[in-house]
């Protein structure tokens, strides 16, 4: 049986590099799944079930002005205890909306990850062509994600 590893590290050094401190290994040094689940237990304790969200918020026009309010969607996501996906802060570090094939990349992988999520938050107050994309694929699945739409005055109690 081989450990998981990174980049020639094992997970038992990646959880102490990341002060995690729970070792992944018995004394032998074979690995021990049972920690592994001791932890798991122990943070979902400590943190409870949070659902992933996707973040559904204008990015184009005015792009600064837009990002600021996917980070406050997600922070408000984080106090609602979410954990909040927000493609359009992602993509845009290595991609380019204004390239159309860019574009095209960065919106199936909105699809894919929109599947991979138990929700989708909308801002309700600028809802682009995008935006719309994405709600309609929230209701195409074979299960529809429950949609909640997001104003102003939920963004009231989020100070970033």
């Amino acid at each position: 049986m081989s450990t998981t590893r990174i980049q020639g590290t094992s997970l038992g050094e990646l959880m102490a590099a990341a002060g995690i401190g729970i070792e992944t290994t018995n004394a032998e040094g074979y690995p021990d799944s049972t920690t592994f689940q001791a932890l798991r237990r122990v943070q979902r304790a400590e943190f409870g079930y949070r659902p992933l969200t996707y973040i559904c918020s204008p990015y184009r026009g005015d792009v600064e002005a837009n990002t600021e309010l996917a980070r406050q969607l997600c922070a408000l996501a984080v106090k609602r205890k979410k954990i909040p996906l927000a493609p359009h802060l992602l993509f845009p570090q290595f991609m380019n909306d204004q390239v159309e094939s860019d574009r095209e990349l960065a919106m199936f992988m909105n699809r894919i990850l929109l599947g991979k999520c138990e929700s989708l938050w909308v801002w309700e107050e600028d809802i682009s062509a995008g935006m719309r994309l994405e709600i309609e694929w929230a209701s195409l699945y074979k299960h529809p994600l429950p949609v909640t739409y997001i104003n102003h005055s939920d963004l009231m109690e989020v100070t970033l």
